[in-house]
């Protein structure tokens, strides 16, 4: 039998080891909690934030159009954060419209804030977050360029959203509507999902290239993304901002969490 060098065995341990740590460090494409929340692997990239289409009739703080880019995967929940979860973290429910599969609302950003801190806790690390609002877009857009994921026709929306035209002015269970091509849903519609960044009208003042952007350090409220059952078809769309004032409880608002990948 022929025999294998020691160099030639020194070469294969370490393009193993070199391979092994390399396929350990990938991220996996989904990933589930203990209490059932499920998250999608959005991978890095660079897209248009914002509105330019005369078609959509863009409000003011929705332009300049301009190009940002995510340096770095991150997971985003594949549905809203439920009302079964909130109360395994936290105990209570707030929300006016109850039920179990429905999303969460009637909270303020700063409850938000409360439960992303247990949940860390509970799972014993510290990278549950909101997303930052340019992560939100991005992941919201699933790499499309106009008013909503599937295309400019607001005639589609009660294929992907739950909104004015046909939620009968109350929430409904997650994922009960089609997936952006990310596999994310209610990202039009439902309720409003908050966000890491405060709220300021001028955020968009410059065109220029940005990367990982996070808005100012402080303004009025934060910023509020995707619309809500209450929402007409112009509030549904991906370039859409809102805001939620500090302490300000609306039953049609809510939030989906991120997730950094384990270093």
């Amino acid at each position: 039998m022929k025999q294998t060098s020691p160099q030639t065995m020194l070469l294969a341990a370490t393009l193993l080891l070199v391979f092994g740590v390399c396929t350990a460090a990938a991220p996996e494409q989904t990933y589930k909690n203990s209490i059932g929340m499920e998250f999608v692997l959005i991978a890095a990239g660079t897209f248009q934030m914002g509105c330019s289409s005369e078609a959509e009739d863009c409000a003011g703080d929705e332009k300049p159009r301009h190009e940002v880019t995510i340096s770095k995967p991150f997971y985003l929940g594949k549905y809203e954060v439920t009302q079964a979860q909130w109360e395994a973290v936290m105990g209570n429910n707030p929300s006016r419209f109850k039920n179990a599969n429905h999303p969460v609302e009637s909270v303020t950003w700063e409850d938000a804030q409360a439960f992303i801190q247990k949940l860390n806790t509970k799972e014993g690390h510290n990278r549950y977050r909101l997303p930052t609002e340019a992560e939100w877009e991005y992941a919201a857009r699933a790499g499309s360029t106009t008013a909503y994921s599937f295309g400019d026709d607001a005639g589609r929306l009660g294929e992907y959203a739950w909104y004015q035209n046909n939620a009968g002015r109350e929430t409904h269970p997650v994922g009960g509507k089609r997936a952006n091509a990310w596999r994310l849903h209610d990202m039009h519609g439902n309720v409003g999902e908050l966000v890491h960044d405060w709220y300021d009208g001028k955020a968009y003042a410059s065109a220029e290239a940005m990367t990982n952007p996070q808005g100012p350090e402080t303004g009025e409220g934060h910023v509020l993304r995707g619309g809500s059952w209450f929402s007409n078809a112009k509030r549904v769309r991906s370039a859409m901002r809102g805001r939620l004032f500090s302490g300000q409880r609306l039953d049609n608002v809510g939030l989906r969490l991120a997730l950094t990948p384990e270093q």
